[in-house]
Order: structure tokens, then C-alpha cells, then sequence
């Protein structure tokens, strides 16, 4: 009887929404026509983008074959890719590739946790910001690339590299995340703190969801910024990764082993920026209600 009762709601749940749909009025031909030009606006600027790397790729072919560059120096998209065939026959590709993913993952989540807790910090207690702000500005501003022998002989040639790229990516974190924090709307935590809420609840309900699209701004600076770091510490330390390709093919003249690594950092480049963007549209469709 229970399963009855429960098919026949279920029936008459659906019967309504069809019912629903039907009577909701078809768009205006304002909305169509708005729709039409987002369609043609999308459809455009992909083309323009795919159209841009054909150039590219096209006067990169072009220019060692006519004899106005180098080969040797520079390249071209059909030895990158008899390059890129001859390290998967080889084998070793998917173990570069692999490393640098991991350190890549490892250090900018390390980044984005400590970042944010230090930035949290900092808005907490605003005498130790005062004390700390122009430290943090100067850390932000030196040259990582300087601290690499020093993390190398610190703490040897793998932990190295994640040091590495955890300086370079860690100090925008926190400078971005505390400024957002402290540029909330001061009126909503007045609002909320006249009605007795404590400083742990204005964080959780006011400035948090406050700083969501700077949240996702500093994931796209960091990732970036990550990513770097390990190229930067596999050129010093590492015997494998794409930073040690990079290297390594340029010891031996191979550019396209070099090229086609940089090619495969532009293609992960890619993934975690359409990873993040993917993040952002749940985020914003959430924040809608939808």
C-alpha cells in the first residue's frame, strides 16, 4: 500500500511539472533574439581563439622552413610533435609528466591552506597584521628563484622543489585573501554584530561568503604561481619531471623535447584554469539558488 501511495505521488508530482511546462510561456522574441546573440558571441570567440592558434602554430612552421629562423633554435610544431611521439615511445612521458602534476597539486594546495589560515590570522588579530604587513610585502616581492640553492642544501633535492613552490605562491595567498577579508562590507558586520553575534559567526556568515570571488581569484593566481615554483625547483634539483625535460633538452640541443614540454605545461595549464572556471560557475549557481 506504502508503494502504491508513494508511485501515485510520485506520478502526480511529474504530471505537474509536464503540466507546468506546458502552460509557462514561450520566450518573447526580445529574449530569443538575446539568446541567438550570446549563442553567436560564444561561437565567435571561440573561433577567434582557434583561429589565433592556427596562425600562430602556421607562422611557427612557417619561419624555420623559409629559412628565417634557426630550426635548431627555435623549432616547429611538426618536430615538437615527432619529439612528443618519441618520449611516449620512450616511455618516460607519463612519469614527467605524473611529477610534475603531483608537485603541482601538492603545493598549491599547501599554498592555498596555509595562505588562507594566515590571512584569517591576520584579520583576527589586527595588532600582529600591523606588526607583519611589511614583512609579508617584502617576502612577496623577493625573488624565489634567489631561494633555491638555499632550500636545496636545507632540505635536499625532492622536498626542495615543494618549498620552492610554496614561497612563490603563498605570499600573494595571503595578501589577496586578508584584503579581501578586510574590505568586507563593514556595515553588514555592524549589522551582525549588534545583534550579538561573535567574531567566529561574523566570519563564518558574513566575511567568508563575502570573499568568494576573491577566494576564486587567488585559486586562479595560485595555481599559476604553483605551477612555476615546480618548473623553477625541477630546474635545480629534480631528475625527473617536465622542468627536467626542459633541462635536459636544452643540454643536449633538443628543442623539441623542449618545446614539447612547454606545449604539455601550456596544456595543464589549461586544465586547471577550466577546473577552477568550472569551480566558479557551481559556486555562482549556487550562490543563485539554482
Amino acid at each position: 500500500m506504502q508503494s502504491d501511495a508513494k508511485g501515485a505521488t510520485v506520478a502526480a508530482t511529474g504530471a505537474a511539472i509536464q503540466v507546468a511546462a506546458a502552460d509557462a510561456p514561450a520566450p518573447s522574441p526580445a529574449y530569443a533574439r538575446w539568446l541567438a546573440d550570446r549563442r553567436r558571441d560564444r561561437l565567435a570567440v571561440i573561433g577567434w581563439r582557434l583561429l589565433l592558434v592556427m596562425a600562430v602554430l602556421a607562422m611557427w612552421e612557417a619561419a624555420p622552413r623559409l629559412g628565417l629562423v634557426n630550426p635548431m633554435l627555435t623549432s616547429h610544431p611538426t618536430a615538437v610533435w615527432d619529439g612528443f611521439v618519441v618520449l611516449i615511445d620512450e616511455g618516460d612521458l607519463g612519469l614527467h609528466v605524473g611529477v610534475t602534476v603531483m608537485e603541482t597539486v601538492i603545493s598549491f594546495t599547501l599554498s592555498m591552506v596555509l595562505g588562507t589560515a594566515a590571512a584569517l590570522a591576520l584579520w583576527s588579530w589586527p595588532m600582529v597584521q600591523r606588526v607583519l604587513d611589511p614583512f609579508l610585502v617584502v617576502a612577496n616581492a623577493l625573488p624565489k628563484i634567489a631561494l633555491v640553492p638555499i632550500f636545496y642544501i636545507w632540505l635536499g633535492p625532492a622536498q626542495s622543489i615543494y618549498a620552492v613552490a610554496v614561497a612563490v605562491a603563498v605570499f600573494i595567498t595571503i595578501l589577496m585573501m586578508y584584503t579581501g577579508f578586510v574590505q568586507t562590507d563593514p556595515n553588514k558586520i555592524k549589522l551582525v554584530r549588534t545583534l550579538g553575534a561573535s567574531r567566529g559567526q561574523i566570519l563564518r556568515k558574513v566575511v567568508l561568503p563575502a570573499n568568494l570571488a576573491t577566494f576564486i581569484a587567488t585559486l586562479k593566481a595560485n595555481a599559476g604561481l604553483a605551477l612555476v615554483g615546480v618548473i623553477v625547483g625541477e630546474f635545480q634539483s629534480a631528475n625527473a619531471g617536465l622542468g627536467y625535460l626542459i633541462v635536459y633538452g636544452s643540454q643536449i640541443f633538443r628543442m623539441d623535447m623542449v618545446m614539447a614540454a612547454i606545449v604539455i605545461l601550456a596544456v595543464i595549464s589549461l586544465v586547471i584554469y577550466l577546473a577552477i572556471q568550472a569551480v566558479e560557475t557551481r559556486l555562482a549557481r549556487g550562490g543563485n539558488g539554482h
